[in-house]
């Protein structure tokens, strides 16, 4: 099972695109109130402007239409200052002539009847004239007290408009939100569970591996205790003991450094060091262990020195961990060799052990922390700590892995620098 698909992953990415879906709609909602209300503001402001327009379009002696739809002004001719030329397909502003006793008079026979509380208005303003919502606005023109008034159903068709893209744009707005969220939250939350997973797993491993040592310096204290023995079963018992608080002050120390390892903010700094000393120098550290099991470690030189930039502390350890596993490997009476070169213009260090080697299918875990091959388990003796040691260093330092059969017939680890940590 992938981590995409355990549920604790998925209910976190669901439960984190409910959230991130709920921001986005009540967002959403305001930006959509907000363009309603600056659209009718805006469209309101021009529907005024076309009031005012509208004052200066009306004759000082505007008259109402006669019988035969003429106006009753000069002239005769045929007179509608409520049609603006520039709009004409525009609502017609209404217009009304107030006599002095506050009877209007309409200046266009369409126009209805205008209610007498709105017979003195001044300021444009909303109001409703024969069931129809209108702005109007009145002056004096001439002699005569006018109002004008025009229906805000264009306003109102705009409003419609905006709402109705509003919500039809809303389904597929908030459905991509919470797609893309559940796809951004399954990505945040995997390396979440995946650490959580991994500290879970170290947890019970390192429990498991200090178990062991613990159980057996346990057992023979208690023995110890229980009644008196020679001197030869106390010797046999403190080397046993000493034995196993060595392996456990192993442990604790790789397990000490990974911790330190993973905190720590970056990795030392890069200075450039000479890979072939290095590498002459962890040999020569190893090679009393190697000579304790009757091993032949050589060393193979580059004919020139090979540098590189990285953290000097960081690629010691990482040689020492490899010749470390080469000799623990290796048969009694077998070699180790070390080998330091250049290739394809990149700088390596190979390790050659007479071992059992790795089996293909075991290669992919090799680097999990406490985990041992099946193969080499036994005789390793060791807590599987060693190589993920050494594959955070070679991450660390921008190395690359190789692994493969050695001609001496056991493994061969490679680890190879490109040019940019070249000197």
């Amino acid at each position: 099972m992938t981590m995409a698909h355990l549920p604790g992953v998925r209910r976190q990415s669901i439960r984190v695109a409910l959230a991130a879906t709920a921001v986005v709609a009540a967002a959403y909602v305001l930006i959509g109130a907000g363009v309603v209300a600056l659209s009718t503001r805006d469209l309101t402001s021009q529907l005024d402007a076309r009031l005012t327009e509208a004052f200066a379009r009306i004759p000082p002696n505007a008259q109402p239409p006669s019988g035969d739809g003429t106006t009753g002004g000069t002239g005769g001719s045929a007179f509608n200052p409520g049609r603006d030329p520039g709009r004409p397909f525009d609502a017609p502003v209404l217009i009304w002539r107030v006599a002095a006793d506050g009877a209007a008079t309409p200046l266009d026979s369409s126009a209805p009847a205008l209610p007498a509380d709105l017979t003195r208005v001044v300021g444009p303003q909303s109001a409703t004239i024969d069931g129809n919502d209108m702005r109007i606005a009145g002056r004096q023109v001439g002699s005569a007290y006018v109002v004008v008034a025009q229906s805000t159903s264009q306003i109102s068709d705009a409003q419609k408009t905006i709402v109705f893209g509003w919500l039809l744009i809303a389904p597929f707005l908030l459905g991509a939100v919470f797609v893309g969220a559940v796809i951004v939250g399954r990505r945040v939350a995997e390396p979440i569970e995946a650490a959580h997973r991994r500290q879970l797993e170290f947890t019970a491993d390192a429990s498991h591996e200090l178990r062991t040592p613990l159980s057996v310096i346990e057992a023979h204290t208690s023995l110890a205790l229980a009644q008196e023995r020679d001197t030869g079963w106390y010797r046999t018992a403190f080397t046993k003991v000493e034995r196993e608080s060595k392996r456990m002050r192993r442990l604790l120390e790789d397990m000490l450094w990974l911790a330190r390892f993973d905190a720590a903010a970056e990795p030392p700094p890069s200075a450039p060091i000479d890979l072939g000393v290095l590498v002459a120098q962890a040999a020569d550290r190893f090679g009393a262990v190697a000579e304790t099991r009757h091993l032949r470690l050589s060393v193979h030189p580059p004919a020139e020195p090979i540098v590189i930039h990285a953290s000097a502390e960081l690629v010691d350890r990482l040689i020492g961990v490899l010749v470390d596993n080469a000799c623990k490997y290796s048969p009694e009476g077998g070699a180790v060799e070390v080998t330091v070169g250049m290739e394809a213009g990149r700088a390596f260090v190979a390790i050659d052990d007479a071992g059992p080697g790795i089996p293909e299918e075991e290669r992919t875990r090799i680097f999990d922390r406490f985990h041992r091959s099946v193969s080499t388990a036994a005789q390793s003796g060791g807590a599987g700590l060693g190589l993920a040691i050494g594959d955070a260093i070679v991450r660390a330092t921008g190395g690359r892995w190789g692994i493969g059969p050695s001609p001496a017939g056991g493994a061969r680890f490679t680890v190879s620098w490109g040019r940019s940590s070249l000197g």
